[in-house]
């Protein structure tokens, strides 16, 4: 795959999964995988890793970047291309991730509560994060991102 069409399929990746569908729709998936893990469905389990997977590309660009889970995943599209490090705002995200690893492994041995309140803790922790993200760059994000792109000439 060359340097433009990897560009141009970055691009459309960002945009499908600006929809707010998208977004919502990915809260699930901890619910679903805990769920899937406590009472070993594994089929469940697999579904939930492939709609995870497949999700940011599930739904059609929006028409428009009002929505607040529209400024979400720009706000992450504009922080992973920036390498803005977050300082403090990061420990937010690594403890999402630790609080999910504990509800997985609490899962896994059938501790309800321990599962409940670590993936109540995680998701707590990952709608904080986003919300300081699109904070943080609100006045910086913008949709639809500004054309030429790079796979794509300058019209003249």
């Amino acid at each position: 795959m060359d340097d433009s069409t990897r560009a141009r399929a970055w691009r459309v990746f960002w945009e499908r999964h600006a929809n707010p569908w998208s977004g919502w729709s990915r809260t699930l998936t901890l619910p679903a995988l805990l769920y899937a893990v406590y009472h070993r469905r594994w089929r469940l389990l697999a579904a939930t890793v492939a709609f995870a997977v497949f999700n940011p590309v599930l739904f059609p660009k929006p028409d428009d970047g009002d929505a607040w889970m529209t400024k979400v995943v720009l706000a992450e599209r504009y922080w992973r291309e920036s390498g803005d490090r977050l300082g403090a705002l990061q420990l937010l995200n690594v403890g999402n991730g630790l609080a999910t690893l504990c509800a997985v492994y609490a899962a896994a041995r059938r501790d309800v509560g321990g599962a409940t309140v670590a993936g109540a803790l995680a998701m707590t922790l990952k709608f904080a994060f986003v919300a300081a993200l699109v904070r943080r760059y609100e006045d910086e994000i913008e949709w639809p991102p500004a054309p030429p792109y790079p796979s794509e000439p300058v019209a003249e």
